[in-house]
């Protein structure tokens, strides 16, 4: 998390709103967006003085506005040209299929219905994403920060498709 909010403090300073409101427009796949999460590596980003924070008044309202230092570009800069990790894929909600025989039929039926419904709406939220991307990005040349941000989008649309089509087999095998 605290790698995400170093990216985004680097495009502009943002509230602690405002961050929240752009993880939650694409980057969520990545990590979750609770308030709590994004405080907490607030809190851990400002202990190691890579950003900082200013109030500022805007509209009568006093707002703490947060911004990236020198130190947090630095160390920013080391970690996004630092070698990818291969990390395993870990999905927590395969431990509930792994248990699943415990449930009765009815319930599993429901429950993947029900998951399968939320994955629709996940990949057409993505889609929606992708597709404004790639119309913002038609006629740009050598926008290198659009394109992997677009790549990031199309992968986690193309992940849920994956997902959809997935689930979609595993629930008529069970039916």
């Amino acid at each position: 998390m605290e790698n995400i909010i170093l990216g985004l403090l680097l495009l502009q300073a943002r509230t602690i709103y405002q961050l929240r409101k752009r993880i939650n427009e694409g980057l969520n796949l990545m990590y979750s967006c609770s308030t709590g999460s994004i405080q907490a590596a607030i809190k851990k980003l400002l202990k190691s003085r890579y950003i900082c924070v200013n109030e500022v008044t805007e509209n009568g309202k006093l707002k703490k506005l947060y911004s990236i230092t020198e130190e947090g570009k630095d160390y920013f800069n080391r970690w996004v040209n630092s070698p990818i990790e291969n990390n395993s894929a870990k999905n927590p909600e395969l431990a509930k299929i792994y248990f699943m025989g415990f449930s009765e039929k009815e319930n599993r039926i429901n429950m993947i219905e029900k998951h399968i419904d939320e994955l629709h709406k996940l990949y057409s939220e993505l889609d929606v994403i992708c597709k404004e991307g790639e119309r913002l990005s038609t006629g740009l040349q050598d926008n290198d920060l659009l394109f992997y941000q677009l790549q990031t989008a199309i992968y986690g649309r193309d992940l849920m498709l994956f997902n959809l089509e997935w689930y979609k087999k595993f629930l008529e095998k069970i039916r």
